[in-house]
Order: C-alpha cells, then sequence, then structure tokens
C-alpha cells in the first residue's frame, strides 16, 4: 500500500493501522482481558500519582491558594484535548495511541517525533514518578519504625545522596509485574486504583475537619502569571489519561469502551484535584504546604496531632505512584511496539512473547533505561521538560482531529468531538498557553529535544520505514 497524502508526505491511513494490529479482530499477538472498569482503574492508575502527592507543593509555590483555579486550568486543558483523543481513540484502536493518531494525519516525520516526545511523556516520566515514590516511602518507613533509609541510597546527588535506591527497585517490580501479562497488570492497577481514591477520600475528610475560608486569602497573591505557572506544573498531575489509548489492543470493545474510560477518568481526576488543593490550603494555609515534600502526610499529621493518619497517607502514596509507574511503563512499551512495528526504531521492541503475549525484551529494554535517570536525577529536573512535550504532543492530537475529518470523513467514530472544530481549536490555544507558561529555558531545552529526535529519524527511522519499504518509495520528499 503506497504512502498517501500531499507533498509526498508518508501517511499511513487509519484503516491500515487497524488492520496491521488487528484492533477490531484478536490484535497483534495481545490478548483482550481489559473491560471497562479494569480500563477506568488503569486509567486512574496512570493519572493520579505524584503530580497530587508530591507535586501538589510545587504548585502550591507558584499559586498560593488559587492553586485551585490552576488545576482546573490544567483540566480544562486537558478536557478539551481528551475529547480528541477519545473520537481517535474510538475510530483508529491501536497501542500507537498519539503516535498512531500523527502517522494517520500528518504524515511519518511528525508521527516519529510524536513517538520522540513520548519518550519524555511515558518514559521520563517513570523516572519522576520513581523519584516521588522514594519520598513517600521514607514518610511511610518512619511513621512505622521511627527511621528512614539513609539520603545516600534514597536521593540522588542532586538531592544530597548518592543513588536512589528505591527508585530503581519500584521500576523494576512494575517490569516484573508487566511481563507477567496484561490480566495480571490490569488486576494489580484496578486495586491500587480503588486503593488510593479511598486513600485521598480518607485525606479530605481529615483535612475539611480543619478548614479555615481565611487560610485562602490573600486567594491570587501571585496573580495570574502565578495562576499560569501553577497550572503549567499541575498540568503534570493530569499526563498519563492518553495512556488509556495504548490499550488498544488489549481492551474488549476497544472502540465503545477507550472514549468512555477517558472521559470518566478526566472528571475523576479533576474533582479530586481540586478537592484535595482546596483541602489542603484551607487546612493549614499555603505557605505550610508549598514546597514541602510528601505534604499530604504532613497536612494529616499536623491536623490530627499523630502520625498515625499521616502514615496512612504515605502508605496510600506508595501504591499510588506504585500504580502510574506499572501504567506508564505498560504504555510507553506499547507506543514503542506500535514504532517498532513501522520499522522507524529497532524490530527488537515489537517482538511479543508467544508465553506471556507481551513484549519481553521492550519491557525490560525500558526498565533498565529508565531506571538510570530515577536513580541519580532529582523530580524537578524533568517536571517542565516532561510538562511541554506532552502539551506539543495533545497539540498534534487535536490537529489530528482536524486532519482526519478532512481526509478521512467516512472513518467510523463511535465517538465525536462536540462543537467541532471550536473544541479541538480550544484544545490547541490551551495547550499553546500553557508551554508559554513553562518559561524560555524549558522551549529551548525541548527545541534541542526535538532536533536530535529530528537527527535519529533522518539517520534511522526515514530509511527503515516499513511503509516506504512496501511501497517501493525512496526516502526522498519526505
Amino acid at each position: 500500500m503506497r504512502p498517501t497524502g500531499p507533498a509526498g508526505l508518508r501517511i499511513k491511513s487509519p484503516e491500515l493501522l487497524v488492520a496491521e494490529s488487528g484492533a477490531d479482530l484478536e490484535g497483534h499477538g495481545l490478548k483482550r482481558t481489559m473491560g471497562l472498569f479494569q480500563l477506568v482503574c488503569f486509567g486512574v492508575g496512570a493519572i493520579v500519582g505524584t503530580g497530587i502527592f508530591v507535586g501538589l507543593s510545587d504548585s502550591v509555590a507558584e499559586a498560593g491558594p488559587a492553586v485551585a483555579v490552576s488545576y482546573f486550568l490544567a483540566a480544562v486543558t486537558c478536557i478539551f484535548t481528551a475529547f480528541s483523543f477519545a473520537e481517535l481513540g474510538g475510530a483508529i484502536p491501536v497501542s500507537g495511541s498519539s503516535y498512531s493518531f500523527a502517522y494517520a494525519s500528518l504524515g511519518e516525520r511528525t508521527a516519529f517525533l510524536v513517538g520522540w516526545c513520548l519518550l519524555l511523556e511515558y518514559g521520563v516520566s517513570v523516572s519522576a514518578v520513581a523519584v516521588g515514590w522514594s519520598q513517600y516511602l521514607n514518610e511511610l518507613l518512619e511513621s512505622l519504625t521511627g527511621r528512614h533509609l539513609p539520603d545516600a541510597l534514597s536521593s540522588g546527588p542532586g538531592d544530597g545522596g548518592v543513588v536512589n535506591l528505591p527508585a530503581v527497585v519500584v521500576i523494576l517490580l512494575a517490569a516484573v509485574l508487566l511481563v507477567r501479562g496484561i490480566r495480571e497488570s490490569a488486576r494489580a492497577t484496578a486495586a491500587m486504583a480503588v486503593l488510593k481514591i479511598g486513600i485521598l477520600l480518607f485525606f479530605l475528610a481529615i483535612a475539611f475537619t480543619a478548614f479555615k475560608a481565611g487560610n485562602l486569602t490573600p486567594f491570587a497573591g501571585a496573580g495570574v502569571s502565578g495562576i499560569t505557572a501553577g497550572a503549567s506544573l499541575a498540568f503534570f498531575s493530569f499526563i498519563g489519561f492518553d495512556a488509556i489509548t495504548t490499550a488498544g489492543e488489549e481492551v474488549k470493545n476497544p472502540r465503545r469502551n477507550i472514549p468512555i474510560a477517558i472521559l470518566i477518568c478526566i472528571g475523576v481526576a479533576t474533582l479530586l484535584y481540586v478537592a484535595v488543593a482546596l483541602g489542603a490550603i484551607g487546612s493549614l494555609g499555603a505557605d505550610a504546604v508549598a514546597d514541602k515534600p510528601a505534604a499530604l502526610s504532613l497536612i494529616v499529621n499536623q491536623v490530627t496531632d499523630s502520625t498515625v493518619g499521616g502514615g496512612i497517607i504515605a502508605f496510600g502514596a506508595v501504591v499510588a505512584i506504585a500504580s502510574v509507574v506499572l501504567a506508564v511503563m505498560y504504555g510507553q512499551t506499547r507506543i514503542l511496539m506500535s514504532m517498532s512495528r513501522d520499522g522507524l526504531i529497532p524490530r527488537v521492541f515489537e517482538r511479543v512473547s508467544p508465553k506471556t503475549s507481551t513484549p519481553v525484551a521492550n519491557t525490560w529494554i525500558v526498565a533498565s533505561v529508565f531506571a538510570v535517570p530515577a536513580a541519580f536525577s532529582s523530580l524537578d529536573v524533568v517536571v517542565n521538560l516532561t510538562t511541554i512535550g506532552t502539551l506539543a504532543i495533545m497539540v498534534v492530537v487535536n490537529v489530528a482531529v482536524i486532519a482526519l475529518r478532512r481526509s478521512a470523513p467516512e472513518l467510523k467514530r463511535t465517538f465525536r468531538v462536540p462543537l467541532y472544530p471550536v473544541c479541538p481549536i480550544l484544545g490547541v490555544g490551551f495547550c499553546l498557553y500553557l508551554i508559554w507558561g513553562t518559561g524560555w529555558t524549558t522551549w529551548v531545552q525541548f527545541a534541542v529535544f526535538l532536533a536530535v529526535g529530528a537527527l535519529v529519524y533522518a539517520l534511522y527511522g526515514r530509511s527503515h520505514s516499513r511503509l516506504a519499504e512496501a511501497a517501493g518509495a525512496t526516502p526522498r520528499g519526505v
């Protein structure tokens, strides 16, 4: 099948993507085991974790009490884009997610750069999340035993330690579970998702007993710029909802269940985040929360004048953040599998074990590579870069909806973006607004990252593309 599209773009049709993956049949060596409930739990598992348990304090430092508005602004950005993901996820239910959506609408080069950015969203964020897990593990040990791991073994060099051993351990444990099979991973994620929602509700029940309206004033002392900066940081809390679309080949009835799961997960996360932000600041005030590690445990300890409640929160955070590591690593491996299937990265990433029906080598490579920054980096180093990479992907997904409405109007869509084309355009606008809030230093870092990705595509992906090989096309003009 020949590449299609204007100006010689290598565009892979939605029909070809679906046919190659077997999305309407049995999948590409993968098993369909997840129903709607498990998919929703998987989405909650991917979203709710480090961003609220650890990142809240950073957002509060920027926005003060108005952090609730920052979370809402980040949520609105996600909601517009979630509509686009829901439409595309139902129309092209394959493991490639936004990478495949870009391939079907904007061409191979753009798709490769989207996949490159997904290394930030799914891959690098695994390292960041693992660092947050290590912080709460120490808090839990302190609560249970009165002792904690030495800094040399629980922090990277940038935070006064030598190696963050717990961060490495949680990544390797997630890899073990992932290679065992999607059924086991889905069950574990579902259990952890239910538990962490219960823990956050427990936090709200305690925090609102000490709620004082005066702690919310001055509400927006840092002004609009503070709210915007807080929203850019708060956006990290929502990263992961698009991982739902990476399960396209392992979900029962994906055309129906993927759109529903995306919208449910965004709604649940938004309600929880805004409520937790208000409860945290209303109980102790913004100054007591800003820049504090393990802030939720600290709040509960002070409100109850005991370490028991904080220990419960710490336990919930350990479980919650572990589920994020599991879900996001899953998404990363499925993206790489799709890119490998297209020939844009080495074939080792597409191999599926006939015994476990999982990409075993792919999973262990991902775990090994991203354990390194988890061991030696701090959370702050990657949050902004991960955020801008994710926002850029979301811009592409919103544009892809518009492009596919024009190029493939006959495509079967089980969900359609409401108020089209207003919602996709607003999605692009809100994403660009939050990108502006990340600051010029992050823009420069991201530009360098994209340049490296373009070079990798030029040196490897462009010449190994299976779409071009199948059509007998030359790399020129791409």
